[in-house]
């Protein structure tokens, strides 16, 4: 890992088949103890990152609510600026910093309407947003660790930039199939099988099993 940008923990709850959301967006997955589980790993880390897609769809608070704990830093990647204003982690912005990832032909208006929300806008990126630029950007600002919980592109980019240092997989009772719904990694694919990580642990949360991946 490279010293100079913060520890990269990929998370996610996936049914039997491997997806993290049914075709329509539900992603409900997780037991109640697993929750628990998700929301202790939250408050140890100093950010939580999310792609906008996750918030149009699940309009998530990416806080810690089921353990009593610190509030990570919440990060959206959005390359538009086109995130809702009406948005939970938005709204909550005065509360718990939030800091919203936008590509550097945004306009000062589009800045401004976050910002007066109290939203810290970074420009990373002409186009699409660079991850590698990114998480040496937050490593200056003294992120250390940061949890990222998807969607599935999001997760692409941190796998297709070799970024991810550790798995932590939730593998929850269900099979919801469907060639729409959404893998726990989408994008364009590798083309080779050699993107491997090593088993660290393996846990089991009533009728769910957690595994522990490590680069």
């Amino acid at each position: 890992m490279e010293k100079s940008r913060p520890y990269v923990i990929l998370s996610a709850a996936i049914s039997i088949d491997g997806k993290i959301a049914t075709r329509t967006g539900r992603s409900n997955l997780s037991s109640r103890k697993d929750l628990i589980r998700v929301h202790n790993l939250r408050k140890s880390a100093d950010a939580v990152l999310v792609g906008k897609n996750t918030v149009n769809v699940d309009d998530p608070l990416l806080t810690v609510r089921y353990v009593k704990g610190k509030n990570p830093i919440r990060i959206i990647l959005d390359p538009a600026g086109s995130l809702s204003i009406r948005s939970n982690v938005i709204k909550t912005a005065q509360k718990t910093p939030t800091m919203l990832v936008v590509s550097e032909n945004i306009s000062k208006d589009v800045i401004e309407k976050f910002t007066s929300k109290g939203v810290q806008v970074i420009k990373c990126g002409k186009k699409k947003i660079n991850i590698r630029k990114l998480l040496k950007i937050l490593g200056k600002k003294g992120i250390k660790k940061i949890i990222v919980e998807g969607g599935g592109i999001t997760n692409w980019y941190f796998f297709k930039e070799k970024l991810v240092d550790e798995i932590i997989i939730a593998i929850t009772p269900y099979v919801l199939g469907g060639s729409t719904a959404i893998s726990l990694v989408e994008g364009v694919g590798f083309e080779k099988i050699s993107n491997s990580f090593k088993l660290k642990k393996i846990e089991k949360i009533q009728n769910e099993v957690v595994l522990h991946y490590v680069s």
